[in-house]
């Protein structure tokens, strides 16, 4: 598991790309998640993402802007 909280804070240059490069991700307080995926070539809006909820998504970026869900963490 990879805590991908710390990846998104804004002090962070946007431009750094998760590695390894999760599977899914872990939700653990809901919101809104700014990503982009591994072959995608723009940003995806998860809206109202529940706490809980895995996104069976593999996220090359998580953005800090757009993004109010926390504790997120990528599976392996």
């Amino acid at each position: 598991m990879l805590n991908l909280s710390a990846a998104i804070r804004p002090r962070l240059p946007a431009r750094k790309a998760i590695d390894p490069l999760p599977k899914a991700i872990f939700v653990g307080t809901g919101g809104n998640i700014t990503l982009r995926a591994a072959d995608g070539s723009a940003d995806v809006v998860f809206k109202n993402v529940a706490s809980g909820q895995i996104l069976d998504v593999r996220a090359r970026f998580i953005r800090a802007t757009g993004t109010t869900a926390a504790d997120i963490v990528g599976l392996a």
